[in-house]
């Protein structure tokens, strides 16, 4: 059963996070970033990578290894990308019940934007992946902002893409406390999904208003869910 919590106002648009949210992608990162970060010598275990997942490269290297300058840190998040997409891509899966979310969304008038910290080659297999294309209004990727989740960038850049919306008229839908954070920066509630592998009181705390196991139980909760305030 889900975890609710206040709801928000009459909602216009609704910003979806794609890696571990619609598509079953985070242990496949964990890997692709194990596998980067060993070219370099440096050993994490997998649930201290899977931790930071959610992040951008600018943000997740970092975090685990402080003292890198810019040049190597985007070289290690360039390995990363190329392991992915050559050993993985093509291996990550929709969620069950990902592409009947959005196109319920899209039914019932909501606007529709995938926001991610994804590639835009990443995001623009997805958006195929999903048979999202005639769903989703706008996409946002890393490749748009200056800074990743939980920088509040990549919902921001949705924001202004959607134009003359007010942020209490849109909810964002993702499974890390990244995700919550950065919508929470931008005036912009969140529900928090389990399908990435984040416990309860992470999502709670970084400011969850629901919780759903996946979108599969969204979708089945859709009209009691926050999605449904109109």
């Amino acid at each position: 059963m889900p975890i609710t919590g206040p709801t928000t106002g009459p909602i216009t648009a609704i910003l979806y996070d794609i890696d571990g949210t619609l598509v079953d992608s985070n242990d496949l990162h964990v890997l692709a970033w194990e596998q980067a970060f060993a070219r370099i010598g440096a050993t994490f275990d997998r649930q201290t990578i899977h931790d930071q997942i959610g992040k951008g490269t600018d943000n997740l290297v970092p975090t685990l290894l402080p003292d890198l300058d810019d040049d190597a840190v985007e070289s290690l998040g360039d390995a990363h990308g190329a392991i992915y997409k050559d050993r993985y891509l093509k291996t990550a899966k929709p969620f069950p019940g990902a592409h009947d979310l959005l196109a319920r969304s899209h039914a019932a008038g909501l606007r529709v934007v995938l926001a991610s910290s994804a590639s835009a080659g990443e995001l623009d297999h997805y958006l195929g992946l999903l048979d999202a294309h005639d769903l989703v209004e706008t996409t946002t990727s890393s490749d748009d902002v200056e800074a990743t989740k939980p920088a509040p960038d990549i919902f921001a850049t949705a924001l202004k893409k959607l134009g003359d919306v007010d942020p209490s008229e849109v909810i964002v839908v993702g499974d890390t406390p990244y995700d919550i954070e950065a919508a929470g920066k931008c005036g912009v509630a969140a529900i928090g999904l389990r399908s990435g592998g984040f416990p309860d009181d992470m999502l709670r705390d970084a400011g969850a208003i629901a919780l759903y196991d996946d979108v599969a139980a969204l979708l089945a909760g859709y009209d009691d869910s926050p999605l449904a305030a109109r």
